[in-house]
């Protein structure tokens, strides 16, 4: 395998996007509470732009800022380690929701094998089960 090589031209573009985006969207480890809350506040910007469309441009960067956040919540937020479809059924059970009553994540079909942990939760489906039940996206990741 060829290793990749940049001109400094390359370096110095690269370096100006960089710099140009992480001062929207968080792009490294989060190391701060304050850190967080930009990282959280600009996932939900972009989750808004439509960012949770698997095929929207920007998904892969919500994608990106999701891990980071979850990262940060594994060492600093110690929630309970319970599978989004068990959370899932439990804010059903709650809201009293039945499969059928959630189109925004897909066929019922797809919602059984999303409770059963057979499937996981998308980032789209994500932010429409965190709209509708009025929770905050990271309990799923």
């Amino acid at each position: 395998m060829e290793a990749l090589k940049f001109s400094r031209t390359d370096i110095e573009e690269l370096a100006e996007h960089f710099e140009a985006i992480s001062h929207k969207v968080p792009l490294r480890p989060i190391t701060s509470d304050e850190e967080y809350d930009f990282a959280v506040r600009a996932l939900n910007a972009l989750l808004d732009a439509g960012a949770a469309d698997e095929n929207h441009r920007l998904a892969a960067l919500a994608d990106a800022l999701g891990e980071f956040i979850g990262e940060y919540d594994d060492a600093h937020h110690q929630l309970p380690n319970v599978p989004a479809g068990d959370i899932l059924k439990y804010l059903m059970l709650e809201n009293d929701v039945r499969q059928a009553d959630l189109p925004e994540i897909g066929s019922q079909g797809v919602v059984s094998e999303i409770l059963s942990g057979k499937r996981e939760l998308n980032v789209r489906q994500i932010r429409a089960v965190s709209e509708r039940f009025g929770v905050n996206p990271a309990i799923f990741l």
